[in-house]
């Protein structure tokens, strides 16, 4: 799921999928990224600074390997097992892994939920899996949700990714309760607008503002989608929808139902989800586009999302170039749940884009890694430049799949 969003540094609450370096395009500026002001592993995708985001898009990158038949290398797994805690919670990034955690290391539920869906689908660490699926349950909020940082009022984004890391293993989110009987599916029908709000029916917020109302979020009600459904960051299709309007229900299917009417009614307008940072409300959220239509895909079928993906098909590679690993995932992610080829979109292998990012895998299915070579020069985003981030410091007060690239996470 999606980590986002401005030229500088930006504060703001990431989940899945927003937590992907996000970009904006804008004509003119430098398309260079910048040099990362911590040392980046040998072990981790990516290249730019890892502060904010090291674990989240290490995590992203092995999801969507594993949906084409991936296997990362062998460091590239120690990497993200070695950033574990004692206690079985994550952090952001730990740049000396060697030193134990203690009060002060800012472990998340987001970085947290993203590792174990990780390890889950790369195999062979069970333990980590169930240390961190400790943790989660350990900091789980009295409303049945989660917060971003252990103790923080819930919200719908880090809600839905510790959803998805419990599917993984092997768990139900409906059967893991807070002392009051609470689960997250509970934390998320209580953040869903009703159906009787017109055309923002069925939407979630990412969090009541300080008056408890709620504001329709589109980064929070994709995430909120496949937390309802389960499928954590990688999704599969769904079945053809029936009728499609919003249902007024609170279980998780109609959570997941209503949130997806929400979302196709947003894609129609323009095909593609506008940001909702300040400044760049013209400008298309790439990754927030690809976390709805996975979205879409996996509760109600392709029917509605074949126009939106051609879109992202088009537009989105050179944002992805640009972000890096969590974006190509993204895009992976959208890919698979709508049953298209992810070495081949518009011409550009996803999966051999990613795994270039990274130490070079264990093994890969034949088709990966430049068996399908296309000429990707072409793959500029139409000659625009980028706004980047070098990272997100998820705690602000923005509230917009998740992820670095893909999510804002919290309400504008």
């Amino acid at each position: 799921m999606n980590i986002r969003r401005t030229a500088a540094l930006v504060a703001a609450t990431v989940v899945i999928g927003a937590v992907s370096a996000q970009a904006a395009f804008a004509d003119g500026a430098d398309s260079a990224s910048p040099s990362p002001k911590t040392a980046v592993p040998s072990g981790l995708y990516g290249k730019t600074d890892p502060t904010y985001d090291g674990v989240w898009r290490q995590s992203l990158a092995f999801v969507a390997q594993d949906t084409a038949g991936v296997r990362p290398a062998a460091k590239a797994v120690d990497w993200l097992a070695g950033q574990q805690c004692a206690d079985g919670g994550f952090a952001a990034f730990r740049a000396d892994p060697g030193k134990a955690c203690d009060a002060k290391t800012p472990v998340d539920s987001n970085s947290t939920a993203a590792a174990v869906q990780a390890l889950a689908a790369v195999g062979g660490r069970d333990e980590a899996v169930t240390k961190g699926v400790g943790w989660l349950k350990k900091n789980q909020n009295d409303d049945g949700g989660w917060g971003y940082n252990p103790g923080g009022a819930s919200d719908a984004n880090s809600t839905s990714v510790v959803l998805g890391a419990l599917a993984a293993a092997g768990q139900q989110g409906a059967d893991v309760t807070s002392g009051r009987g609470k689960s997250g599916l509970d934390a998320l029908a209580a953040l869903a607008l009703p159906c009787s709000d017109g055309k923002n029916g069925g939407a979630l917020a990412y969090q009541p503002d300080k008056k408890g109302k709620l504001a329709p979020n589109a980064d929070a009600t994709a995430a909120g989608v496949l937390g309802a459904l389960g499928s954590g960051f990688a999704p599969g299709k769904g079945k053809a929808p029936g009728a499609y309007t919003c249902d007024g229900g609170k279980s998780a299917d109609d959570l997941a139902h209503n949130g997806a009417v929400y979302l196709q009614n947003q894609l129609s307008t323009h095909l593609y989800l506008k940001s909702q940072l300040a400044g760049a409300e013209d400008q298309p959220d790439y990754g927030n586009t690809a976390d709805a239509v996975a979205a879409v895909a996996a509760a109600e079928g392709i029917k509605y999302t074949k126009d939106p993906y051609a879109w992202l098909e088009k537009n989105a590679k050179g944002w992805a170039a640009q972000s890096g690993p969590a974006a190509y995932a993204q895009l992976i992610f959208a890919a698979h749940a709508t049953g298209n080829d992810p070495h081949d979109f518009g011409g550009t292998d996803l999966v051999g884009a990613l795994n270039k990012t990274g130490p070079a895998p264990a093994s890969a299915d034949s088709a990966d890694d430049g068996a399908k070579k296309k000429d990707d020069k072409s793959d500029d985003g139409g000659g625009l430049g980028t706004w980047w981030i070098v990272g997100v410091m998820f705690v602000a007060a923005v509230g917009a799949g998740f992820l670095l690239s893909g999510r804002k996470k919290q309400q504008l």
